[in-house]
């Protein structure tokens, strides 16, 4: 079988390479990445001295994507993940749906000529803003728990927020960037008789994510604990207390490997991976982590809440579970773990990843 990564140089990307080779025999792995984000080329010669061909070309460009080989199955990691994207920064918004639309379009397009099948990593973060927003909270020791006792919208409950639940805007620009990209790819799926998964996943993290407060928080956070650098709670009173699950990439390959065994009718198209509630953990209890493995620390506190976020955002995956027999392996504090073994062994990694201090 012939693999298409799309951004094989991100981490998400990287880390689902390495391990689809080593589950995976008789796998060819190649992809395209353009290398833009800050810390990517450190990916390169691993990769290639695993077998993998990386073609340094840009998604955005159907000239680009026209001289790729054949393949049976593509899976599209290439996207600016920032809730932020397009807003603040030095990302446009039409940037932005170039990189997370036009680029996934250009895919389909391949996927369409040389009939592969598509994989869409999209996010938590296509999920309506406003519902999520105004649920009743209470501060539960260190993190934020929703009431029980509260009216529900539908496809929210205490176990997360499940597949049904609305996409309506706002989701942010970067989410309507990645409910779009999910609209096309089933309807190119539908119309071009090609198979078409899309996994929406939590907070991904591990060990060689390029950390960013926007992008990467796990290992900005860890990294900048452990340098010193100057850290801060953003939001809901500076108390640190909102709540993500998070996920390891390398928990979702075994899914991964059975979609592209086939299109069973039987499953859903679209599905929820994330750490669930097993998984979730808030910024404080993150800080309490480091505080145990890296020593203390004093942390600011920024009371004003920004657009879009949001207390609570955790993966009801109960559908992954019946469909594909599915749960996270990697608890976070194991992911802390990892993630601070990689920090101890590169001193220099928030430049690496284009963060200053």
């Amino acid at each position: 079988m012939r693999l298409l990564i799309t951004g094989i140089c991100g981490f998400v990307g990287s880390a689902l390479a390495r391990a689809l080779l080593e589950c995976r025999e008789g796998l060819e792995v190649f992809g395209i990445d353009n290398l833009c984000r800050p810390g990517s080329e450190t990916n390169v010669a691993d990769l290639e001295r695993r077998g993998v061909r990386v073609v340094r070309g840009d998604i955005r460009s159907p000239e680009h994507i026209a001289v790729l080989p054949d393949a049976d199955w593509v899976i599209d990691c290439a996207a600016n993940p920032s809730v932020v994207a397009g807003i603040e920064g030095t990302m446009g918004s039409r940037e932005l749906f170039d990189h997370n639309l036009v680029g996934t379009l250009n895919v389909l397009e391949y996927c369409k000529s040389r009939r592969a099948g598509f994989i869409l990593i999209s996010t938590s973060r296509v999920y309506s803003i406003r519902p999520l927003a105004s649920m009743a909270m209470l501060a539960r020791g260190s993190a934020f728990e929703p009431r029980r006792d509260q009216e529900w919208p539908a496809g929210l409950s205490a176990a997360g927020i499940s597949e049904s639940f609305g996409t309506a805007p706002p989701v942010s620009l970067y989410g309507a960037s990645k409910v779009a990209s999910e609209i096309v790819a089933l309807e190119y799926g539908e119309c071009f008789g090609f198979p078409v998964w899309i996994n929406r996943c939590g907070v991904l993290a591990g060990a060689g994510q390029f950390g960013r407060p926007d992008q990467g928080i796990v290992a900005y956070w860890i990294n900048a604990w452990m340098r010193g650098w100057p850290l801060a709670y953003v939001g809901f009173g500076g108390t640190g207390l909102q709540v993500r699950d998070v996920l390891h990439p390398d928990d979702i390959v075994p899914v991964l490997v059975r979609q592209m065994a086939g299109a069973d009718p039987a499953k859903p198209r679209i599905c929820n991976f994330g750490g669930g509630l097993s998984g979730a953990v808030s910024l404080r209890q993150m800080s309490e982590w480091c505080e145990g493995r890296l020593g203390p620390r004093e942390l600011a506190g920024k009371p004003e809440t920004r657009p879009f976020d949001l207390p609570w955002v955790v993966m009801d995956c109960r559908l992954a579970e019946r469909a594909w027999g599915w749960r996270p392996a990697r608890t976070p504090v194991a992911i802390f773990e990892e993630v601070a073994d990689h920090a101890a062994a590169h001193p220099e990694w928030l430049k690496v990843s284009g963060v200053a201090a």
